[in-house]
């Protein structure tokens, strides 16, 4: 808030790299702030943003900046100022990390994500539900840790 207060007279700057050298902006929060505040087409990229992406071939991008930058190139400008927004909802919604729900998907057909995951009750579910409970059966048991233990004189 000092910095901001002796660098900028109070205002938040509309610049990304004045930004980022607040602290505790980084460049995420940049992005949100010019998206948000100042209605500058930007791509804030967050784990979903991240993961929808590289999910949809969006993106290959291996960090959040290529991710960013492959975004600004796609994305037409039109849709800037409120594609992260939709990205980081149906990423978070949706396309979940641990069990994405593919069967509500409204562009699966498009989505290169192989592990397509079929509704909860479906055949193929409950197949799958079977496989990983028969596999975890499967497991030998630990054997518990003995430790020899010497006399002592």
């Amino acid at each position: 808030c000092e910095k901001l207060i002796n660098e900028h007279g109070g205002q938040v700057p509309a610049d990304r790299d004045a930004l980022e050298q607040l602290p505790g902006v980084g460049r995420k929060t940049a992005n949100v702030v010019m998206n948000m505040a100042f209605g500058e087409p930007t791509m804030a990229v967050d784990t979903h943003v991240f993961r929808v992406s590289n999910r949809m071939g969006l993106s290959s991008g291996k960090d959040p900046l290529q991710v960013e930058e492959d975004l600004v190139k796609i994305i037409p400008e039109a849709y800037g100022l409120h594609a992260h927004h939709w990205l980081i909802l149906h990423g978070r919604y949706l396309c979940k990390a641990r069990t994405p729900e593919c069967w509500r998907c409204p562009v699966a057909e498009h989505c290169l994500f192989k592990d397509k995951t079929p509704p909860p009750d479906s055949a193929e579910a409950k197949q799958a539900k079977a496989n990983k409970a028969a596999s975890s059966k499967k497991k030998p048991a630990k054997k518990p840790v003995t430790r020899k233990t010497t006399k002592q004189s």
